[in-house]
């Protein structure tokens, strides 16, 4: 007989319930949100699981990557279209939608979504990481900029590199403003070498990367941006961002998308590279 199992996940606890090919149920717990310890039910020899659904969430690529490894037919499923089916519940409860999941599981009904690779993980915190420290150390030059302001001290256009000596000549003959600027400029100053030290990282992968140093050849296209979307390697998804819209003409409701010049110029390089295969 078939089971199918569902699984409601939360930061401490995962709701489990196990049903069979008619619907009835089979078992249900509660385990730690862990993949260990999922797989001591879910591999339990009494169960001949077909499919295993989970949510889309923070928990869920990790979870479905140690399912996925331990051989469990784990499928991760689109949140939105998951509420859709679970809203219908009189009580909204971890135990019911754990078992509203496994019914969708058993009759097929739910939109499987593409849970992204361990290294496709860690390349987005590592950009995730490297934009945080950006951000905080922006706002710290901003804040500063601010702060002066109310006093007459305007810093004016400056580099990133000359910022801090630009703080120092403003705020020379005031020691009580240079007393408040030293710690700030010293959390900026740490905040602008750890981005430096990430950023470096970044470069160094997307150089790395063949589909990067291909579109790199392209006027205007940087290697940061490139990285962000060197997993697509199929030619309609490189020449995604080449496309220009133009503006709709008078009286028209639609918008035609043609191929910019940057387009056309990588098209022929693709072209005359695949004839001298």
């Amino acid at each position: 007989m078939k089971h199918y199992a569902g699984l409601d996940v939360s930061v401490k606890e995962t709701s489990i319930c196990i049903v069979d090919e008619a619907g009835r149920i089979c078992r249900e717990m509660k385990v730690v949100s862990h993949p260990e310890d999922l797989l001591a039910v879910l591999c339990d020899p009494a169960w001949r699981l077909e499919r295993v659904g989970l949510e889309a969430g923070p928990l869920s690529q990790w979870l479905f990557s140690g399912l996925a490894e331990a051989g469990v037919p784990a499928i991760c499923i689109e949140t939105r279209h998951a509420k859709a089916f679970l809203k219908a519940q009189v009580n909204k409860s971890d135990r019911n939608d754990a078992r509203g999941i496994a019914q969708m599981m058993r009759v097929g009904l739910f939109r499987p979504v593409h849970v992204k690779t361990l290294a496709s993980q860690k390349r987005r915190a590592l950009l995730a990481a490297r934009k945080i420290l950006q951000e905080k150390a922006l706002a710290i030059e901003n804040d500063i900029r601010g702060l002066l302001r109310n006093f007459g001290l305007k810093v004016g256009i400056v580099g990133v590199v000359g910022f801090e000596q630009r703080i120092h000549d403003l705020v020379e003959g005031v020691p009580e403003l240079a007393d408040i600027m030293e710690p700030l400029l010293a959390a900026r100053r740490v905040l602008r070498e750890k981005f430096a030290k990430l950023h470096r990282k970044v470069l160094l992968l997307a150089r790395d990367n063949e589909v990067c140093q291909r579109l790199m050849t392209i006027p205007g296209v940087g290697i940061l941006g490139l990285y962000q979307h060197g997993r697509r390697s199929s030619a309609l998804q490189e020449l995604e961002g080449c496309w220009a819209i133009p503006r709709a003409d008078a009286g028209s409701q639609s918008v035609r998308r043609e191929p910019s010049r940057w387009a056309n110029l990588v098209m022929w390089r693709r072209g005359h590279e695949s004839a001298a295969l």
